[in-house]
Formats: C-alpha cells, sequence, structure tokens
C-alpha cells in the first residue's frame, strides 16, 4: 500500500481538545504547507479563558479519577494501550503531521511515531518501579521520602518533530501520575490534536491529555503564568526559553524543563574513520534539513584530513532531493517557512560578506516549496554568526585544527552546549575529549540518539535546564516529600 496521498483531501481537527472532546474554534493564524507553500488552514489561539477551561479539565479529571494515586500498574496499562494505538494509526498520525510540518511521510511511519510509541512504553514502566524510599535516622524515628505527582502539568512543543516532542512531554508526565495541558507549535498542531484523541480511547480518562491551539505570545503566556500549572516543560530556542523563565517568575517561580537550543561540534581526528565520519555528518545535516537543535552543524576537522573528509561529505549531500512531504518517495525535508529560509539565506550571505566561502550550496532550491540546498561554509571566523547563531537550516560551518587543545578551543561556544560529536579510533581520546567537551550529550563515532531512551537529554549551559527523556525526565515528573515518624 502507498503512504503518498493527496494533501487538498485530507480532513483536519479543528479546535482545542479539551476534556476528552474536540471543540471548535474560529481559525486566526494562517497556515501555509512548508513543501508547496500552499495556504491550507489557519490555527486558532486560545486566550487566557481557554486556558483556564483547560486547566480547570485537567484539575477536575485529576482528582475525580485519582490518576496520581492510580494502582501504577493500571496506570501503566492504559498508556501501554496508548502507545499500541499510535502504532495502530500511524497512517493518519503521519498524514496529520506530513501536511503541515517538515517530516516526510516515510520517516514518520518507519522513525518517529514507532520510536514515540517505544518511548511512551518506556515511560509507562516506570510507573511501578520508582517511588517512595525509606532512609537511614536514628533508632526512635523513621524516616522516608515520599514521591508524588505535581497535579497539572504544562508542556510547549515544538514545530521540528510534533509528534516526537510530544511524546517525550506527555509519556513521562502521564506515567508519573500528572495530567497534561499541551500546547504545540501553531504550525503543526494536528498530529497532537489527534494523540490526544487516541488516549481517551486508549482509556485515559477524559480531561487528563488536553490540547490548547495557539501561540506563544497569548497561549504559551497564559499557560506559563497560570497559577494551577504546577510545572511546566517546554522545548525550543533559547531566547523562547528565556521568556517563558521570566513570565513564570513573575507569577510565581514553578520547577521547569526546559529543552533550548544548540550549535553543536563535530570533532573529526586524523584517525577517524573517514567514510563512516562523512556519512554521519552529513545525515546529521540533512536530517530535517538541519531544524534540529541537536544538529551538527560545526565541522571541526584535523588540517591533515580535512581536503579528504570535505570531498566524501560533499558526495553524500550533492544526492539530495526535494520533495513533497506527502510522497512516500521524499527523503529531504523543506524549511518550516519563507520567514526562515530567508533568514538561513541572510546568514549564509553574512558569513560570505565576511570573508567566508560558500563550498557548495547556498540557495534554494528549484521546487515550489521552502527548500533550502544543503550547504557548506569555509573560511569562517569564531565571531562569524556562521559560527556563533542557531541557523536551524541544512549549513554546516567548516573550520580546521592543528591539534587536540585547539579542537577543544574551537569547540567551546559561548552560548551553547547541547551536544558534540567525536570521530576517533582512539579510546583514550574520545574518552579525554568527552569529559572535556561542554556538551550535555556527546556521540562518539556516531552522531544522533539512538532507540535506547534511558539515556536523558539535555544541555549546559544556555541550552537548557533539566533532562527529556531517561529516568531523569520521569523523576523530574514527581515531586518528593521528606516524613520524619517519632516512634
Amino acid at each position: 500500500m502507498s503512504l503518498s496521498f493527496d494533501p487538498d483531501r485530507l480532513a483536519l481537527p479543528t479546535g482545542h481538545f479539551i476534556g476528552g472532546r474536540l471543540m471548535d474554534a474560529a481559525g486566526v493564524l494562517e497556515m501555509k504547507r512548508p513543501s508547496d507553500g500552499v495556504s491550507f488552514a489557519a490555527c486558532p489561539v486560545a486566550d487566557a479563558n481557554i486556558v483556564d477551561m483547560a486547566v480547570e479539565n485537567a484539575k477536575a479529571a485529576w482528582r475525580a479519577n485519582k490518576w496520581g494515586s492510580m494502582r501504577p500498574r493500571d496506570r501503566a496499562r492504559l498508556i501501554h494501550r496508548f502507545a499500541d494505538l499510535m502504532e495502530k494509526e500511524a497512517v493518519k498520525l503521519a498524514q496529520l503531521e506530513a501536511v503541515a510540518s517538515t517530516r516526510p511521510i516515510g520517516q514518520l511511519i518507519e522513525g518517529d511515531i514507532a520510536v514515540t510509541a517505544e518511548q511512551i512504553r518506556f515511560f509507562a514502566e516506570f510507573a511501578d518501579k520508582e517511588g517512595s524510599d525509606l532512609v537511614p535516622t536514628d533508632g526512635d524515628h523513621l524516616g522516608m521520602t515520599m514521591s508524588e505527582p505535581y497535579g497539572v502539568v504544562g508542556a510547549i512543543t515544538p514545530w521540528n518533530v510534533p509528534i516526537s516532542m510530544a511524546g517525550w512531554k506527555v509519556g513521562a508526565a502521564l506515567a508519573a501520575g500528572n495530567a497534561v495541558v499541551l500546547k504545540p507549535s501553531e504550525m503543526t498542531p494536528f498530529s497532537t490534536l489527534y494523540m490526544a484523541e487516541l488516549a481517551v480511547r486508549a482509556g485515559i480518562p477524559a480531561g487528563i491529555f488536553n490540547v490548547v491551539l495557539g501561540d506563544g505570545p497569548t497561549t504559551g503566556s497564559a499557560m506559563t503564568a497560570h497559577p494551577d500549572i504546577a510545572k511546566i516543560s517546554f522545548t525550543g530556542s533559547t531566547m523562547a526559553g528565556a521568556a517563558i523563565m521570566t513570565n513564570i517568575a513573575r507569577h510565581g517561580i514553578r520547577p521547569m524543563t526546559l529543552e533550548l537550543g544548540g550549535k553543536s561540534p563535530q570533532l573529526v581526528f586524523a584517525d577517524a574513520d573517514i567514510e563512516k565520519a562523512a556519512a554521519a555528518i552529513a545525515q546529521s545535516l540533512t536530517a530535517n534539513a538541519g531544524q534540529a537543535c541537536v544538529s551538527g552543524s560545526r565541522l571541526l576537522v584535523d588540517g591533515k584530513i580535512a581536503a579528504e573528509l570535505v570531498d566524501a561529505i560533499c558526495g553524500h549531500l550533492l544526492k539530495v532531493q526535494p520533495g513533497f512531504t506527502w510522497d512516500e518517495r521524499t527523503q529531504y525535508s523543506p524549511i518550516i517557512s519563507e520567514r526562515q529560509i530567508r533568514r538561513i539565506d541572510g546568514l549564509v550571505a553574512q558569513a560570505m560578506d565576511d570573508g567566508g566561502e560558500c563550498l557548495l550550496g547556498g540557495h534554494q532550491m528549484d521546487h515550489p516549496g521552502y527548500f533550502y540546498a544543503p550547504t557548506i561554509l569555509t573560511g569562517v571566523t569564531q565571531q562569524s554568526p556562521a559560527i556563533i547563531e542557531e541557523i536551524f537550516g541544512p549549513v554546516l560551518t567548516v573550520q580546521e585544527f592543528a591539534d587536540e587543545q585547539e579542537a577543544l578551543e574551537l569547540a567551546d561556544h559561548p552560548v551553547y552546549g547541547l551536544a558534540a560529536g567525536v570521530f576517533t579510533k582512539d579510546l583514550s581520546r574520545a574518552v579525554r575529549v568527552t569529559r572535556q567537551l561542554q556538551a550535555g550529550t556527546v556521540w562518539v563515532n556516531r552522531y544522533g540518539r539512538s532507540r535506547d531512551h534511558i539515556l536523558p537529554t539535555g544541555g549546559y549551559k544556555r541550552s537548557g535546564i533539566g533532562k527529556d527523556l531517561g529516568r531523569e525526565a520521569y523523576l523530574a515528573n514527581r515531586q518528593t516529600k521528606s516524613v520524619l515518624i517519632s516512634l
């Protein structure tokens, strides 16, 4: 069966999903398909009243259904059913995401949806395996730490991988016993709405998973200011994360998890497997057209192998072809919007004005949508915006180093510390360099996440606070109470 579909014939859910049902709402924000630039829908914007309605429904459902104190195995069983339904409805989920986003439908079926279902099951298994602890005290007392859910948590997800990001937030929060109010990006809301419907169909009580649509200034601000949202989890830009922190501080300090921007280096030493490194680096650049916070956009390479490595990378990048996200043959993603493609092009032009050389790409591709050619920039300095700013597109900068110390100095970024890659056959060097890199995740002789969901993700410096995935994400959705009993 072909996965390709006609985007003009796809029925789209509209409105907010609150209390277990879809509520009609008028579209306000124009939406254009990244693959062809066609205006096809409008996204509603939830104001403070709608956000309050969602929070009140979440609070009421959480109390009435005793979701937080439910037998943990029963809660886990319902979350497993939710993951099962996601796999069963994978084609519809993929269509709803592919039509509006940068994610090709084939990659959604084979990757995003299957992996997200796994991650949700991973979190479900913590429900009856993480809990309270007895702690040593003197003989006349009994001391313990009690682990409890927060109640209602808020989640705000980005447009680049909507299903995956919703799974990160919702899976951990539900398994930990919380109700959720989630705001997806106003550019890619449809798959998240359908996920909420599937949760109810799986038996998760209505009101435990709610979705409000809207933008950051209106809807996001109302969520982060709401006094009954006990914890916030956000993935997005560092600038937006700073605005969220400010709003939370202004309206009442609460815990938060922020997974923010990155400008990640990939260090390739002279003893590396050049073809393996080239394939991994090219893939990190072309995956979602570089629209990922962990994109390995800064290549740092030993000068002795630089020319050979860059030639090998170019060989991979020259094979890239644009295509509609609703065509199952498509492998290369469009840029999310015309505004973003103009920003990418502007930063590339600025780098060349500052003395850099465009070795490959540097232009919009010949296709109806917003496609940007994979681009390699050389001759850039540490002060170049191409090095400092998160471009969020398929742009790779190349810098050469003479020794390990210089490689580490070039790798250190003044703002970001999300991820890094190291390519070397020397195990001692790999460990030594990894220890010195200021990054929350380091991949050695590969670049990108695996399906080992136990590994958390999160950044150093201004790349974030706290962790998604892993045990850490589950624990971040629980609060600890200390108890001391006099015997």
